[in-house]
């Protein structure tokens, strides 16, 4: 269609120029003593427009052929750089291809161009530590470096993630503290920074930046759940007082105090740094919300308190799960502290019968040999012997 539209203007323009050519009666003289050249003004002009061409091409072939030694050296480094941005990506194709060694020559080949140096070079520093080169990838970190205008804030993350990969957390904590400083911390870096932490031990960090990242979607809640409670558990293990421990667990959220293993902890913490009545305390509000056998089972771990208290609730629980092998194993034990053996010898026959275990046989064992009944006792510590 544009075609036939320029095909159109132009039939048109020369129609025009036609008649109105037709009807131009003038002439131009020139005069050069003693000659005298009269022509018609129609061809005057077609001359002066023949003649403007022919003098525009000879100047347009002049430029080009001054200006030839320039198009070849830019042809020829044109040429140089396609090859070089063809080899960064035969580099990154071979790198997830596992051809390691391939795709270093490639990129060598990329960073010797110039091409993208800081690129090319980090793309050698991940293929070298994919290799376990630690010289090499010494080197390509080194050079990774002079190009921190190109690739800054890739090159710090390059470093914490080959550093977290081998374990060297110190070093991926340091790389994402400068970047935060520069850059902030996107999702990536967060996720990195976790993994650090986690590697660090600080796991204060870590059950903030595991929050942090459900906030952000980043971690789904099965994700989420179980670095929280790890977290959790490791601060727990590590306080020495108490009140202190108390006060962290009712700071926590109600649906986090309800996971088994981090009450067990945080049980097994308090009886272990001389508050048993909170741990009892603890166990009642956990059970009373949410049962699970292995937290009952702690329930007589620690020494101390009101015995009988306990005795009394743990028998509330076993009217509502009087098949629980573990409640009847605990309350065995609180009925020995309390010196009522015929009571403890019970339940722990009661918790054999549902379930036997190596604990209740021992504990029925030394029962029964506190009780002078040598022959039975022995006969309960071959059964644990055999479990």
């Amino acid at each position: 269609m544009r075609g036939l539209l320029w095909l159109l203007t132009l039939a048109a323009l020369a129609v025009g120029l036609s008649l109105a050519a037709r009807y131009n009666d003038g002439y131009a003289l020139f005069v050069l003593p003693p000659w005298r050249m009269e022509i018609s003004l129609n061809l005057l002009l077609v001359l002066l427009a023949a003649g403007f061409l022919l003098f525009y091409l000879v100047l347009r072939g002049v430029a080009n052929t001054l200006g030839l030694p320039d198009k070849v050296r830019s042809f020829r480094a044109r040429r140089a750089r396609e090859k070089a941005g063809d080899a960064l990506a035969d580099a990154m194709r071979l790198m997830q291809e596992g051809r390691y060694g391939h795709a270093l020559k490639s990129a060598e080949r990329a960073y010797d161009a110039a091409f993208r140096p800081g690129l090319a070079a980090l793309t050698a520093q991940r293929i070298a530590h994919a290799l376990r080169d630690e010289q090499r990838e010494a080197h390509w970190r080194e050079r990774a470096t002079r190009h921190d205008d190109e690739t800054y804030a890739a090159r710090l993350m390059t470093a914490a993630e080959l550093a977290v990969d081998a374990r060297d957390f110190d070093t991926a904590h340091r790389s994402l503290e400068r970047l935060a400083v520069t850059e902030g911390r996107h999702i990536a870096a967060l996720r990195l920074s976790l993994r650090a932490e986690q590697g660090l031990g600080n796991w204060r960090e870590v059950l903030r930046l595991t929050r942090q990242l459900e906030k952000y979607k980043a971690l789904t809640a099965e994700q989420a759940t179980p670095l929280r409670s790890r977290a959790h558990r490791e601060i727990i293990s590590q306080m020495g007082d108490p009140a202190q421990l108390v006060r962290y667990w009712n700071a926590m959220p109600a649906a986090e105090r309800l996971e088994p293993r981090l009450a067990q902890q945080a049980a097994r913490t308090l009886a272990a740094t001389g508050g048993c009545l909170e741990a009892a305390t603890l166990i009642e509000d956990f059970l009373d919300e949410r049962w699970d056998s292995a937290v009952a089972a702690i329930y007589a771990d620690c020494e101390g308190g009101d015995t009988l208290a306990r005795i009394a609730h743990a028998e509330k629980w076993l009217g509502v799960h009087p098949r629980d092998e573990q409640l009847l194993l605990a309350l065995g034990r609180l009925c020995l502290r309390q010196k009522l053996w015929g009571k403890a010898q019970s339940y722990f026959e009661a918790s054999l019968a549902i379930l036997p275990t190596r604990g209740a046989h021992v504990e029925l064992a030394q029962l029964l040999d506190d009780l002078g009944r040598g022959d039975q006792a022995n006969q309960q510590y071959r059964a644990a012997a055999m479990l």
